[in-house]
């Protein structure tokens, strides 16, 4: 059973930066391509970018230039820092082994809320 747990949301304001953190467990997190994903209130999940396991990246257009995504195998976890923080990005951030679409490949997310 795949197992993720988010952590590193918060309160942080306009223009500023933060690193959530996943860590993963049921599955071979060394040969997963791993995603971050969000959700806002009343809209539909958003993809934001993904690794996979040789730690080739991509990111979506909602956070290309703000983002990084890493990974440290060694203790199954994805990492997602964004900078340049907006008010648009408040949602939950939920990181997800793929294909990120499945319920029950998700974690339960962390609130991350921009505002002043």
């Amino acid at each position: 059973e795949v197992q993720l747990v988010e952590s590193g949301g918060g309160l942080v304001q306009p223009g500023g930066s933060l690193t959530l953190s996943c860590r993963g467990s049921g599955f071979t997190f060394s040969t997963a391509a791993m995603s971050w994903v969000r959700q806002a209130p009343g809209k539909g999940f958003e993809f934001l970018c993904d690794i996979d396991s040789r730690g080739i990246t991509y990111y979506s257009d909602y956070v290309k230039g703000r983002a990084t995504i890493s990974r440290d195998n060694v203790n199954n976890s994805v990492f997602l820092q964004l900078n340049s923080l907006k008010t648009e990005d408040t949602a939950m951030y939920y990181c997800a082994v793929n294909p990120w679409t499945k319920k029950e490949n998700r974690g339960q997310g962390t609130q991350v809320t921009v505002s002043e």
